[in-house]
């Protein structure tokens, strides 16, 4: 601040005095206002924002209620993965902040792409934005979103989130009554809070009502690492560094260990 004084500056004869910035403002008056400071918004999972490192709480604030566009998925797969973390996926009352993610590339021979178009694996080769959902060993639902262009059959699977709100509605579709990352830490833990199947699968992510994917807040840092359950693919695939999770937080799925700083 420049302290040097200004000749053509003249100050009022009664100037504010403000006695408490965050309460009460008074003049020198018979009158006074007060300012009540904005409560902290509520959510069921309060502990949330200690374990997300996040931008900025005011970020979160902005981006509580904004829906991706459908160019935000318009990119490749493994370009995208890292930008999905910290974004946010809603389904009636429960909101997840997405906090580990897989990219499946095309030519990758861990991606269900390889096995080309089919009734279960079209929604892959379908344009970026749309959700593509599978059954694992015929029981887990594993939520993808789907990269790129039209054709291209590249996805993100959404591998761990941390509860932002509903977590009463995630502690019963789980069927555990848990506040730790156990409740959702693993790709068919993230489907079976979600509530959702198969019948899922292509729904646009970017539309109001559903399924739809929020902004969010950037991470600070992340940390990459090989994907998990893939040993059926090529050596170059399997070590491909290809997991991306946020630095951190204590919700990831088991390996951490391979997990480090890129």
């Amino acid at each position: 601040m420049n302290k040097k004084k200004k000749k053509n500056i003249q100050l009022p004869k009664n100037p504010i005095k403000i006695t408490n910035p965050t309460k009460i403002i008074s003049k020198k008056s018979t009158t006074s206002t007060t300012i009540k400071p904005n409560p902290k918004p509520k959510t069921h999972f309060q502990i949330n924002d200690q374990l997300l490192p996040t931008s900025s709480n005011s970020s979160i604030v902005l981006a509580k209620n904004s829906i991706l566009s459908p160019d935000f998925y318009q990119i490749d797969a493994l370009s995208l993965a890292p930008r999905l973390l910290g974004k946010r996926l809603k389904k009636d009352d429960v909101i997840l902040q997405i906090t580990e993610v897989e990219a499946y590339l095309p030519n990758d021979s861990a991606c269900h792409g390889r096995f080309g178009i089919t009734p279960r694996t079209a929604p892959v080769f379908g344009a970026g934005g749309h959700a593509y959902v599978y059954l694992c060993y015929g029981l887990h639902t594993m939520l993808n979103v789907v990269a790129d262009k039209e054709g291209v059959g590249a996805a993100v699977l959404i591998r761990s989130c941390a509860p932002v709100s509903g977590l009463e509605t995630i502690q019963q579709r789980r069927g555990l009554k848990s506040e730790k990352p156990v409740l959702l830490t693993g790709p068919g833990k993230v489907g079976q809070a979600l509530g959702i199947s198969t019948e899922w699968s292509n729904h646009p992510l970017f539309t109001p009502g559903g399924l739809e994917l929020l902004d969010g807040p950037e991470p600070e840092n992340i940390i990459v690492g090989p994907r998990v359950g893939i040993n059926y693919a090529s050596p170059e695939h399997v070590n491909a560094l290809w997991r991306f999770a946020i630095a951190g937080t204590p919700w990831i799925s088991a390996p951490r260990n391979t997990l480090r700083p890129p």
